[in-house]
């Protein structure tokens, strides 16, 4: 990847941190933002003449403006890299929590993205690449991750959607949809094993690989691209009947879960 202007959304925990700290060490120019100041206070002492960095919380009104003010700080933007997300178990389902899902990965997620692009589409010449980090739990509607599940499939369609609009239009802009399975993250369970689980450096080290080559659609890894493969080939009135073991989710109200981040955080499947 060369040397470029990169802003990370949801860089103060699991993928969004070790990705942001990965680039910084190559030697990338970056603007990090998230909810937690502090993190993202030590992310920019460490790497002073690198990172520039904006607390954002993704549901509220003034993030696109911190976005903007960021990018100005940075001189621009060349590849928007979104992580931010929340995640809870649905089984009990607790509608608080559902509606708080959509809240951060559906109005939140379209928030961001759609600043991006605008900001593509009138800065810099239709040029740019969007990326996102949704989940392997988006290709399959899994009871006990409903609002999760359905919430990443948003974003995985809304992506399509918008490559469609910005090719109709003949813009440049490039989008990379991010597909991680289980990542080993301090928010899962220490003492539990996960199916296929992988730790943060080796799932970033792919996430770093997808973005520099601006692939499509990128599984991390490819075990969990058979995954979701061989999802797609069940009829729905077998899938409907399956019950599918979500071990990994917080169960305590507002508690935000990560597995590939994100809450800056998200959740696993991640």
């Amino acid at each position: 990847m060369s040397v470029k202007r990169i802003v990370i959304m949801g860089a103060t925990s699991g993928i969004g941190l070790v990705l942001a700290e990965k680039l910084a060490s190559e030697g990338m120019r970056l603007g990090v933002a998230g909810r937690k100041t502090e993190v993202l206070r030590e992310l920019q002492q460490k790497y002073p003449s690198q990172i520039n960095y904006a607390t954002v919380d993704v549901t509220r009104s003034d993030a696109v403006d911190r976005l903007h003010g960021l990018i100005e700080r940075m001189g621009g933007m060349d590849v928007y890299v979104h992580v931010a997300g929340i995640g809870f178990d649905s089984d009990p389902l607790v509608p608080a929590n559902e509606i708080a899902t959509m809240q951060t990965n559906v109005v939140g997620f379209t928030r961001m993205i759609d600043a991006a692009y605008l900001w593509f589409r009138d800065h810099h010449g239709g040029c740019g690449h969007i990326v996102a980090v949704t989940s392997v739990a988006g290709t399959k509607g899994i009871g006990r991750l409903a609002a999760y599940s359905a919430s990443k499939k948003f974003q995985q369609t809304y992506l399509r959607a918008l490559e469609q609009q910005a090719l109709s239009g003949r813009l440049k802009i490039r989008f990379t949809d991010i597909r991680p399975g289980w990542i080993r993250t301090p928010l899962l369970d220490a003492g539990r094993n996960y199916p296929m689980i992988m730790q943060l450096p080796y799932a970033v080290g792919r996430i770093a690989g997808a973005i520099g080559r601006k692939a499509r659609v990128a599984y991390i890894d490819w075990r969990w691209g058979l995954v979701a493969r061989l999802w797609s080939l069940l009829p729905e009135p077998l899938w409907v009947r399956m019950n599918i073991p979500v071990d990994s989710l917080a169960t305590a109200p507002q508690r935000r879960v990560n597995a590939a981040e994100e809450t800056d955080g998200e959740i696993a499947p991640e």
